[in-house]
């Protein structure tokens, strides 16, 4: 993909050879209509400066953008760039030239300067009103920037739009994220990019799981339905154990160890696992731990996990029935 600096660089350059084109172009067709001034006669004069000027007009502003397509075209092959990048720039140029030919056509029958003043007044007033997210998000980037409530490579979490990604690009008008979930049902980058705009910002959440770089840790848990018969303490011992084997590294850099909060449940006890873990690979730690944890129950007599049970009256009778 093109850096979006380069497509600025190209299309700058592409706006000079059309100015200097039609500058040239002008003045060659300046000297031929002197010309043919001087040669033919006055009645003849101003309809052949019509038609060629005319002529002259459209042919230039075909010839310019034949010009500026093979230049972009080439540029954009040699910095790298795909045929969707080419499609990208010539869909929004050639409008630009059409638009340009069909008022010079106009031009010739008619003039149209009251027309293009009245075209420019409501102009105003619609780009005013169209602007308005264009600036507020040019507005954003520079809080952004100054403010830095995140930067590029943090893990950001957008509540009002339900998105978790991890900052790619801070543009002018979009910030581009790599969507963490949204394929999966984790909270594992998925490679899909997001581009949010910036005007956003000034009214939504932003939730920032790496904002110090020092300590990029948060809080998770790992929660185990037990049965009323399983021994507790035996169960805490093991899942701080898991916890503490995986997480040995955070450990010593936080301080933090893990933790056990019990609960009752339905079928059982709920005891959740709580530990420091890194913001960014928090899923694989999660199923490290939890996998320990499996092959531990696994091992011991004195736990066991805990299963949803629904009584039936009517199974009960059956089965006192068959006793």
């Amino acid at each position: 993909m093109v850096n979006f600096n380069k497509k600025w660089e190209i299309m700058l350059l592409g706006f000079f050879i059309v100015v200097l084109v039609i500058a040239v172009l002008s003045w060659y067709f300046r000297e031929l209509i002197g010309i043919i001034k001087s040669v033919e006669e006055p009645q003849y004069y101003y309809i052949y400066t019509d038609i060629g000027r005319l002529i002259a007009n459209v042919l230039a502003v075909f010839i310019v953008y034949y010009v500026l397509r093979r230049v972009l075209i080439l540029s954009i092959t040699r910095v790298g760039g795909s045929k969707a990048d080419i499609k990208m720039l010539l869909g929004f140029i050639k409008p630009i030239f059409i638009l340009i030919a069909t008022l010079l056509v106009i031009n010739q029958f008619y003039p149209i300067e009251s027309l293009l003043v009245a075209a420019g007044a409501f102009s105003g007033l619609f780009l005013g009103w169209s602007l308005q997210q264009p600036v507020t998000g040019l507005a954003a980037w520079v809080f952004i920037s100054i403010k830095r409530p995140f930067k590029i490579g943090d893990r950001i979490f957008l509540p009002g739009l339900n998105i978790i990604g991890d900052v790619i690009e801070v543009g002018v008008f979009h910030t581009v994220l790599n969507q963490v979930g949204g394929t999966v049902g984790s909270e594992e980058a998925s490679g899909r990019i997001v581009l949010i705009p910036n005007a956003i910002f000034f009214s939504t959440t932003i939730i920032n799981y790496t904002r110090s770089e020092e300590k990029p840790y948060i809080l998770d848990e790992v929660v185990v339905r037990l049965t009323f018969d399983s021994n507790l303490k035996e169960a805490e011992r093991i899942l701080i154990n898991a916890a503490k084997e995986v997480t040995k590294d955070i450990i010593e850099k936080t301080g933090l160890n893990p933790y056990v909060r019990a609960e009752l449940w339905n079928y059982g006890v709920l005891m959740r696992l709580r530990y420091n873990t890194l913001a960014k690979d928090r899923v694989r730690i999660s199923h490290e731990i939890t996998r320990k944890i499996v092959e531990e129950f696994q091992k011991n007599d004195k736990v066991d996990f805990a299963i949803p049970y629904t009584y039936s009256y009517r199974a009960g009778l059956k089965i006192k029935k068959l006793k």
